[in-house]
């Protein structure tokens, strides 16, 4: 049977969406989990796989065309069959468009029996678990900061939801009491369950509650107050890591003081810890942020819990079992795709230091400069990949993309992995700013307070091992990206100059390739013009 595949809803903003490529055409197979396209929606540009599996019959939003949520994206069904009634409005394949978004989801289009069974008291609201990145399909509650009976204003953290890209604070858009829990600490549940129910205090909602848990997951259950009630936040920019300005504002906050020309450090926060909600800029005048005092801000006191290890007596066999998180499983599932899907082969070279040693010092002399040698790395790895631009492509099943853009991911471990920032731009930055900028990101990688934005759209990648003694390695490339650089530590050791033995400094860095797009004479050429810009560091800032 022909299944209907609808422009899907890949933020709680998002109304309509512009297909900016498709990635398969009419005729094409696809197999659940292939890419479809790439949607540019009101955030970002996002790659939308299929979860159904057949031949692609039709296509109904062309390139480049935009078109509302819910409106015909696709056809997927068997070669040659029929799909006149589907095209003229008929409604037999009515499970399609939640088989897209959500894959766990069985009947997702019973939308009327639905609201049947879950009709909404009067100034009540369902928070669903929100799709928090474009590949999530499953979320985690680490932590609720709200209880059953709290009051909840807009803007308030109301739990600690770990995707599978990162653990991210989800902030309320809606102001009452908070009265139901639907997934308990620990828990996990798909995208679209009931996450909590907010309302006026006193009001029974354990019907309400009741109906949806036995109609499964109710998505559209929560269509009736979408104007009133967009739960769901895809940012996560309530705090950041800069203690000299720290700033607490929602992210609709800080698109409206963007839209008005609002500077936030005058805005006074009325939300939890003084964090500036949708309101507090509405309500803004000048006048009043001149008598407003300014908050000083507080410094984390707060320390780890140091690990406790289990007694295992002498002699007594005992396995522990840690559950896997979801950051965990997306690491294990994404690195065996890119090692056995991409065929892997490595080039290493040795460098040496000396020069770049000697500019980083004089470098660091510059008041408030910090700059080390992974950001030199990454300095001159943006400035080669746009002499050798097809190592900084990615592989399709029709064609090879070659990005001009330069955007690089560098490694970072945190407690439950790892994760990839993305510095956009890289080629465009000054060594100050790409120091500033990975400090900053890793910050918030390892606090979990980074975001999936800010983990995306990567060109090529950077992975240091060096600040632990490693001497060299080799990585997985960071799929879709062509290639990685495995970067050793700093040697010093005898080398061989002007015909002498002498005491040299010396890195060996790795080039992990995809063979499908970076032949092995392009990567040598790639690691050629790397070596110039380490070894004279000078060549950078021609």
């Amino acid at each position: 049977m022909a299944i209907k595949i609808t422009m899907p809803r890949l933020s709680d903003t998002m109304t309509e969406g512009t297909v900016a490529t498709w990635l398969k055409k009419v005729g094409d197979t696809v197999k659940e989990g292939d890419i479809l396209a790439e949607i540019e929606t009101d955030k970002a540009t996002m790659e939308f796989e299929s979860f159904n599996a057949g031949t692609l019959l039709h296509i109904g939003i062309p390139e480049g065309e935009t078109a509302p949520v819910d409106s015909l994206l696709a056809i997927i069904g068997k070669e040659g069959e029929d799909i006149s009634a589907l095209l003229a409005g008929g409604t037999s394949t009515e499970e399609a468009p939640k088989a897209e978004e959500v894959k766990a989801t069985s009947e997702p289009q019973t939308t009327n029996d639905k609201q049947q069974t879950a009709e909404l008291p009067k100034g009540v609201v369902v928070v669903t678990m929100p799709r928090l990145s474009d590949t999530m399909t499953e979320g985690t509650v680490a932590i609720w900061l709200k209880k059953v009976g709290d009051t909840v204003k807009e803007g308030d953290i109301l739990a600690e939801i770990e995707t599978d890209k990162a653990t991210m604070e989800f902030e309320s858009f809606n102001a009452g009491t908070l009265l139901s829990i639907g997934i308990q600490e620990g828990g996990t549940a798909p995208v679209d369950s009931v996450l909590a129910i907010i309302g006026p205090a006193g009001t029974d909602v354990s019907g309400i509650a009741e109906n949806y848990k036995k109609g499964g997951e109710a998505p559209k259950a929560e269509a009736p107050a979408p104007t009133s009630a967009p739960a769901e936040t895809t940012n996560n920019q309530p705090q950041t890591t800069n203690n000299s300005e720290r700033i607490f504002a929602s992210p609709l906050a800080k698109q409206i003081a963007k839209e008005k020309g609002i500077n936030l450090a005058n805005v006074k926060g009325t939300g939890d810890n003084g964090r500036i909600t949708k309101s507090d800029v509405e309500n803004f005048t000048p006048a009043a942020a001149a008598a407003a005092p300014v908050a000083q801000p507080v410094a984390s006191t707060s320390a780890a819990a140091p690990v406790v290890k289990p007694f295992v007596p002498a002699g007594e066999k005992y396995t522990e079992e840690i559950k896997n998180s979801q950051m965990r499983k997306t690491i294990a599932k994404r690195l065996a795709e890119s090692k056995f899907t991409a065929p892997h082969y490595y080039l290493t070279i040795e460098v040496s230091m000396d020069e770049a040693m000697n500019a980083r010092a004089i470098i660091n002399t510059v008041p408030d400069t910090k700059v080390s040698f992974n950001d030199m790395v990454v300095k001159a790895c943006a400035m080669a990949l746009k002499k050798h631009p097809q190592v900084n492509s990615q592989w399709t099943a029709d064609a090879m993309l070659i990005n001009h853009h330069v955007n690089i991911g560098v490694a970072v471990a945190v407690e439950d992995g790892l994760v990839v920032p993305v510095l956009n731009f890289t080629d465009q930055m000054t060594l100050s700013q790409i120091g500033a900028s990975v400090k900053d990101l890793a910050g918030k990688a390892k606090n979990k307070k980074i975001t999936p934005a800010e983990m995306e759209g990567s060109t090529f990648t950077v992975s240091n091992l060096g600040m632990f003694g490693i001497q060299s390695f080799t990585s997985i490339i960071n799929q879709p990206n062509s290639a990685i650089l495995s970067v050793g530590a700093i040697e010093q050791k005898p080398v061989v100059k002007n015909g002498q033995i002498v005491v040299g400094n010396t890195m060996t860095v790795t080039l992990a390739c995809d063979h499908r797009t970076v032949d092995g004479a392009t990567g040598a050429q790639f690691l050629q013009t790397l070596r110039t810009y380490l070894e004279n560091p000078v060549t950078m800032l021609a």
